[in-house]
């Protein structure tokens, strides 16, 4: 007589269901990592433009004006993190009385695809926080 013999390996069946199941997943979890990064880009561009507004007042108390370039802040060059998906910018205006000034973030490459509700990221010397795109200020700042 002969016994039954252990199975070894997986049907078809099983390897499809596990396939099935982990393309749901990946379905609903690729969205979600996409917006956490867009979100996170984000943040650390908002993060660098408030240290921007920070040293336009810092050079205010010093020359009695607003700086007109991202150099004369001491800004040769944009953290990585920032620059990769956002160019920063900043325009003074010293000829009215109070000058006023405006850090603007612009998104680039995926970041601009993406990131439609928010868009441009600026603050002012009032420190008013602005978006260019759809969504609200509180809902992207």
């Amino acid at each position: 007589m002969r016994t039954a013999s252990a199975q070894l390996g997986f049907t078809l069946i099983e390897l499809m269901i596990t396939v099935a199941i982990i393309g749901i997943l990946a379905t609903i979890a690729y969205p979600s990592y996409t917006q956490y990064v867009i979100r996170s880009n984000r943040s650390a561009a908002q993060s660098f433009i408030l240290g921007v507004a920070n040293q336009q007042e810092q050079y205010n108390l010093d020359a009695r004006q607003y700086a007109t370039t991202m150099t004369a802040l001491g800004y040769a060059t944009i953290p990585a993190e920032v620059a990769k998906n956002y160019n920063v910018t900043v325009a003074a205006s010293n000829a009215v009385a109070p000058p006023t000034y405006l850090v603007t973030a612009t998104p680039i490459g995926a970041q601009a695809t993406n990131d439609a509700q928010c868009m441009n990221l600026t603050v002012d010397q009032t420190g008013t926080k602005g978006i260019s795109g759809s969504g609200t200020v509180a809902g992207c700042w």
